[in-house]
């Protein structure tokens, strides 16, 4: 006999993850994170760059980085 509480139309509820789901999925988060970090900044570092034909014409002296008076 069917219970008159039981729906089987409409939404399913879903179970809650357990503690080793959410550790897992937290863990994930963290390294894909990591990642993103990792290649936003390769990006930058790669755009950033100096570009060869430009560090082969800059010349410096050897107190360039002192103001001259």
């Amino acid at each position: 006999m069917r219970s008159s509480f039981s729906a089987r139309t409409g939404l399913q509820l879903l179970k809650t993850p357990n503690h080793r789901q959410r550790v897992g999925r937290r863990r994930l988060m963290v390294v894909c994170a990591m990642l993103g970090l990792a290649l936003a900044s390769g990006v930058i570092g790669a755009l950033t760059h100096p570009q060869p034909d430009q560090v082969a014409t800059a010349q410096t002296g050897p107190f360039s980085y002192f103001p001259s008076e």
